[in-house]
């Protein structure tokens, strides 16, 4: 996959893209990453996240509205092994992840607002597919997301490479 610069992107296509609040950081083996996007909106329960991530992954970008969740962990090292095994390109985190180590040495994208040790609750909660709105952008389910060192654009269709 050929890696493009959300810095470069955002030079040439400044009018097409969204850029949200640059309230995340990296935890992923893969500091560079895009994908069409899917969307889960859920919180304080990352059992759809799981769900997400057993399936086959066609490069896309796992975007999780936690809403803004700082109480526990959505995302963790086991869940990083199948994201990065069933190829998925990354995954952003409104909310937080945990097993840092582990989630650095596994070969996708992962930016979230920080770590928390406390895993989930498990109540199946969680909505599929639903436009997602934090750090003051709207994402839609199919939209591009392009995230590297220097943050994330999100554009409505795929940006030529």
């Amino acid at each position: 996959m050929t890696q493009l610069a959300t810095t470069d992107l955002s030079d040439a296509h400044e009018e097409k893209l969204k850029y949200p609040d640059p309230i995340f950081r990296d935890f992923g083996g893969l500091l560079a990453f895009h994908g069409p996007v899917l969307t889960l909106k859920t919180f304080e329960d990352n059992t759809k996240v799981r769900a997400a991530v057993e399936q086959p992954g066609k490069g896309r970008v796992l975007v999780i509205d936690g809403g803004g969740s700082l109480r526990c962990a959505l995302f963790g090292g086991n869940l990083a092994v199948l994201a990065a095994k069933n190829g998925w390109a990354g995954v952003v985190v409104n909310g937080c992840i945990r097993d840092g180590d582990e989630l650095a040495a596994e070969a996708v994208g992962i930016k979230a607002l920080g770590a928390h040790p406390r895993k989930s609750v498990k109540r199946d909660l969680g909505e599929f597919d639903v436009p997602v709105t934090f750090a003051g952008i709207t994402i839609n389910p199919g939209d591009w997301l392009y995230g590297d060192r220097d943050g994330i654009v999100v554009s409505s269709n795929k940006l030529p490479d």
